[in-house]
C-alpha cells in the first residue's frame, strides 16, 4: 500500500520535463471550470450607500465599483435585473457544460502524465460527445454532497471524498451513467477516504508557502496535487502501470 509520499513521488516523476505543459493546461482547465474553479462571479449589492458591482474569480474579488453606482442609474439596474438574471442563467448553463466536459478531459490529462504517455491540450476537449454523462455526473455529485452537508459539515466532507474519483472513472469509462459513476467511486473509496485526506493534507506546507507568492505558486502546486491524486486513483482502482522511477529524493 502506498502512502502520501509515494503518490507525490509518482507525480514528480510524471512532471519531470513537463512542468510547463502541466501548469498551462491546469490554468486553462481552471479558467474553463474544469479544475476546481468556481468560475467567474458577478454580484450586485444594494444597500444604503448605493448599488455595488463586484467581479470575482476563485472566491477572490478582482474588481469592485467600491463606492457604488450613481443613484441615478440605480433604477436602470433594477429595471434590467431580469435581463441580468436571464443572462446569468445562460452563462451558468454554458459554464456547467464546458466545465463538466473539461473536468473529465483534465482527469484524462493527469492520468496520461501518471502513465508516462503523451498528453496535451486536446485531452481537455475530447469528451464533448459524452457531454450528457459529464454534466449529469457533475450535477448528481453536487446534489449528493449538498444533501449530506445539510446534516452537518463532516458528512458533507465525507461525501466529497466518497465521490472524489468520479472524474477519473468517467475519463476511462465515459459510457457509464452518472449513477454508475457515483456508485463506482463510492465503492472504490470505501476504506480509502482517510488516505486521500492525508494526501491532501500533506500539501498544506506548500499551500502556506504559496500564500506568500500572491497565488503565483499555486500555478505549480495545482498540477502537483492533481497528478498525485491521479496516481492515487491508479492504485485504488487497481489500474497501476509499472514505470521506471528516477526520483531519488
Amino acid at each position: 500500500m502506498k502512502y502520501a509520499a509515494d503518490f507525490r513521488r509518482i507525480a514528480r516523476d510524471a512532471l519531470r520535463g513537463r512542468w510547463f505543459l502541466a501548469v498551462i493546461v491546469s490554468l486553462v482547465a481552471a479558467l474553463l471550470g474544469g479544475a476546481g474553479s468556481e468560475g467567474p462571479e458577478i454580484e450586485f449589492h444594494f444597500g444604503e450607500s448605493g448599488a455595488n458591482l463586484d467581479l470575482g474569480f476563485a472566491n477572490q474579488t478582482i474588481f469592485s465599483t467600491g463606492g457604488g453606482f450613481d443613484p441615478r442609474i440605480r433604477a436602470v439596474l433594477a429595471g434590467g435585473i431580469l435581463y441580468v438574471l436571464l443572462a446569468a442563467l445562460v452563462l451558468a448553463a454554458v459554464y456547467l457544460l464546458l466545465g463538466s466536459v473539461v473536468s473529465v478531459g483534465y482527469s484524462r490529462f493527469t492520468l496520461q502524465l501518471v502513465d508516462q504517455e503523451d498528453a496535451g491540450f486536446e485531452q481537455l476537449f475530447q469528451y464533448f460527445s459524452y457531454w450528457k454523462n459529464a454534466v449529469c455526473t457533475r450535477l448528481l455529485k453536487g446534489v449528493y454532497i449538498f444533501l449530506w452537508s445539510l446534516l452537518l459539515v463532516i458528512p458533507g466532507i465525507v461525501a466529497s471524498y466518497s465521490y472524489a474519483m468520479t472524474g477519473y472513472i468517467l475519463a476511462e469509462h465515459p459510457e457509464m451513467s452518472a449513477g454508475e459513476v457515483i456508485s463506482a467511486s463510492k465503492e472504490m473509496m470505501s476504506g480509502n477516504r482517510w488516505r486521500l485526506f492525508c494526501l491532501h493534507i500533506s500539501f498544506i506546507g506548500w499551500a502556506i508557502l504559496c500564500s506568500f507568492t500572491l497565488g503565483v505558486g499555486s500555478l505549480w502546486l495545482t498540477p502537483y496535487v492533481n497528478i498525485s491524486e491521479a496516481a492515487f486513483y491508479r492504485e485504488v482502482s487497481g489500474t497501476e502501470r509499472h514505470t521506471i522511477s528516477y526520483d531519488i529524493f
